[in-house]
């Protein structure tokens, strides 16, 4: 069974099982491509039977998804948590960049997850990669500063969700090819300064 996304229903799925899976995904999936990771593997280093993960995942595809699909949501909640209180709608923008660069930095194993395992072109093809809620902050806090004159009218409101995904994900990528030597999140407010004259209205 799968819900409106594509992704299989885990609700009959034990929740230290669904985590050492997950775990499993983790540790496979940040070393190496997904064509070179078999099912049998995820499950013996899960330490569950294959007939266990065809059962609640169906799909090598789907148990990605769903494992993607998990950490998102955490990138998600941690970014409306941490907006909460903020007027200001330049330090919002700058609280979601800190939270993604925050993330990766505590989770690089999702980013080379994402790198090795996510193919290009199935971002746009697959229901169950498009994260709505995840883009809902981002579109969210754009749309708000738009709406209060602060950000350049001379592009559409998604387009200038592409500059700010677009460049905060560079940098993650970078980050995490260069060997993570040095702090990500601790360059946060340079970062964001030079992505927000690239999207501020001129004054």
């Amino acid at each position: 069974m799968t819900d409106t996304h594509g992704l299989p229903d885990l609700s009959g799925l034990d929740p230290a099982t669904r985590r050492r899976i997950e775990e499993a995904l983790l540790d496979v999936f940040s070393e190496r491509e997904f064509h070179k990771v078999g099912m049998a593997e995820i499950a013996r280093q899960a330490r569950v039977s294959l007939q266990t993960l065809y059962k609640y995942y169906g799909s090598k595809e789907a148990l990605l998804y769903s494992g993607l699909d998990h950490w998102m949501a955490q990138v998600t909640e941690r970014m409306t948590d941490h907006l909460q209180g903020i007027q200001n709608f330049k330090d919002r923008l700058r609280k979601v960049f800190w939270v993604l660069l925050d993330f990766y930095e505590r989770n690089p194993k999702v980013g080379l997850l994402m790198q090795n395992a996510i193919y290009f072109n199935a971002w746009g093809r697959e229901p169950a990669l498009r994260q709505p809620q995840f883009t809902h902050v981002f579109m969210q806090v754009l749309s708000e500063g738009r709406d209060a004159g602060v950000l350049t009218d001379e592009v559409e409101t998604r387009v200038l969700l592409d500059i700010f995904y677009g460049v905060a994900a560079r940098i993650i990528a970078q980050w995490l090819n260069r060997g993570m030597k040095d702090p990500l999140a601790a360059r946060s407010d340079v970062l964001f300064e030079l992505i927000w004259r690239a999207i501020a209205k001129p004054t």
